[in-house]
């Protein structure tokens, strides 16, 4: 009996430990399942968050290019108008300048022609003079 006993006994424990790994394995597979649901989840989460991310950076690096270029062309406009304003003031310096040399050369001209006449007419005295002393 007491061997029947210890035959039953053994085969009770092996039977449990049979169950308990089974119902271990079981517990197992449920929580990787449950692990490769929630890893899903989160990666699908993940990826729609990264899109939405990639979204926003293409709308502010459009914003940012579109004030760039606005900001350039702004600049282009400014140039052109200050190189207008130089141009208007040179031509304007260029054209004074033509003036106040026209006046020089006419006062240049005039003094010239007075020297000259003066010259002239000191020649002649002196002429006349050699010519009365010559006689």
């Amino acid at each position: 009996m007491k061997t029947k006993f210890s035959i039953m006994t053994a085969a009770l424990v092996l039977g449990l430990a049979a169950f308990a790994y089974a119902q271990v394995g079981t517990d197992v597979k449920k929580g990787a399942e449950d692990t490769g649901k929630a890893t899903e989840k989160t990666a699908k989460t993940t990826g729609h968050e990264t899109k939405k991310a990639a979204v926003k950076t293409g709308e502010a690096t459009d914003t940012t290019a579109k004030k760039a270029g606005k900001a350039t062309e702004e600049g282009t406009k400014k140039t052109e108008v200050g190189a207008k304003k130089t141009g208007e003031a040179t031509d304007t310096a260029a054209k004074k300048t033509g003036k106040a040399t026209e006046g020089a050369a006419k006062e240049t001209g005039h003094g010239i022609k007075k020297g000259t006449k003066a010259v002239g007419h000191g020649i002649k005295k002196g002429a006349e003079k050699t010519e009365d002393v010559a006689k």
